[in-house]
């Protein structure tokens, strides 16, 4: 596979290759949302096709689920709805996608999960899910005062209640859930009292995602806002503020392990350090951006353009449409190859020589603003939390991996 980047690993040359093994996220609303959160990155992604947020027709939709089976070449399949806010496709749009799941797995089992800001939620959103096994993720940054700083409606106000009221919704209906919480400006310093929070309120599966974002000015566009998410190519771009300090990063992520490591192994379940266990271990992260490439999953738009991830939904990246290509050709493409491979074959050498490389990966390339000094280079911005990271859990790490080669559990930690 010539021209695709300097190196290319066996496991990657067999993803990249006829067959094709990805998951799929369908944004049935695009950036539509009912909600106006500062640090959002896709609210501004309407600006793209001309400030328009179509819901995707139930053709495309189903164009998408066929095309996605006939693709996909894994023996069960994974389907991420996003947005924007995807609950206001409507349910009988989610009704209609399990069917046609159903009518084209050729038997093979169908994931769906479903990130939500909560706000919509009720108790018939609530047994739909649970009736289809619908794993949600649901958007709290913690306390009302953490959470209401940057997640508010669109007249400004608060968001806390409305979400709390979906959370209990869902635990009533036992709906299967984990929480997406965001580390921002909002979060410093109260890395364990947010876990704890979050704990209290009933989540047992959390994932913490840092909040780094650089913004460049333009004219007001149909979100009202007058900045947009920068990509880390653009060359005039400024660090949002609300954009979480590294270091700070670094010691909400400790502060959360100290206490989780004391009496919450194998009860609580938090992805970043699932991930950080499995690269103890030489085993694949179940998460991104810690993996060594990207390029394991296709992002299709409510009219059908397809991209290799959310985080890049810029015209540059696209990769077609799918009325045009089918998504295995573009999982196969020498775009998406590039793509993917990038995110370790543009690690500057200072990367290539850190200790905490095997972990971190390098991160999210979609953080990658700090100039490294080599052209074309730049490594993470957030590279001194994770450092800071890292080293703090290294030795509890260590002990977990010999638990587990010896057969036991880390949770006897």
């Amino acid at each position: 596979m010539g021209g695709v980047g300097d190196t290319i690993s066996l496991s990657e040359a067999s993803r990249f290759g006829r067959n094709t093994a990805f998951s799929l996220m369908l944004k049935p609303v695009g950036s539509k949302c009912n909600l106006r959160c500062s640090y959002c990155y896709y609210l501004d992604k309407s600006s793209i096709y001309g400030g328009r947020e179509p819901v995707m027709s139930l053709s495309l939709m189903e164009r998408c689920i066929r095309d996605f089976c006939d693709s996909c070449d894994l023996p069960e399949l994974t389907v991420e709805w996003h947005g924007g806010e995807p609950l206001l496709a409507g349910m009988d749009f989610f009704r209609r996608a399990v069917a046609f799941e159903k009518k084209y797995s050729g038997g093979r089992p169908v994931h769906n999960t479903l990130q939500t800001n909560g706000t919509l939620l009720n108790a018939e959103w609530a047994a739909f899910f649970r009736d289809n096994n619908f794993l949600l993720g649901l958007s709290l940054d913690g306390p009302e005062d953490v959470h209401d700083r940057f997640r508010r409606t669109s007249s400004g106000g608060g968001t806390f209640r409305s979400v709390m009221h979906g959370m209990e919704t869902l635990l009533k209906e036992r709906v299967e859930f984990n929480t997406l919480t965001t580390i921002s400006k909002a979060g410093e310093g109260r890395g364990a009292e947010v876990y704890r929070f979050l704990k209290a309120a009933g989540s047992r599966y959390m994932q913490f995602m840092p909040v780094y974002e650089h913004i460049e000015p333009v004219l007001p566009d149909s979100s009202g806002r007058s900045m947009h998410i920068a990509p880390p190519t653009a060359g005039d771009s400024v660090l949002a503020p609300w954009s979480v300090d590294p270091d700070a990063f670094g010691r909400y992520l400790c502060d959360i392990f100290d206490v989780w490591v004391k009496g919450d192994v194998g009860k609580y379940f938090v992805l970043t350090f699932d991930a950080a266990l499995s690269s103890w271990c030489g085993v694949q992260p179940g998460i991104c951006t810690f993996c060594e490439s990207c390029g394991g999953n296709l992002t299709v738009e409510h009219n059908g353009d397809i991209y290799p991830c959310d985080h890049f939904v810029y015209p540059q990246w696209c990769l077609g449409n799918i009325r045009d290509i089918s998504l295995r050709e573009a999982a196969t493409s020498p775009a998406q190859a590039r793509f993917g491979v990038s995110k370790r074959n543009t690690l500057p050498a200072a990367c290539l020589r850190c200790e905490w490389l095997r972990a971190c990966r390098g991160g999210c390339p979609k953080h990658r603003f700090a100039d490294s000094r080599e052209q074309g280079r730049n490594i993470s911005s957030l590279c001194s939390g994770y450092r800071r990271f890292y080293s703090h859990i290294a030795p509890v790490m260590d002990r977990m991996r010999v638990l587990l080669s010896e057969g036991r559990s880390p949770a006897e930690i």
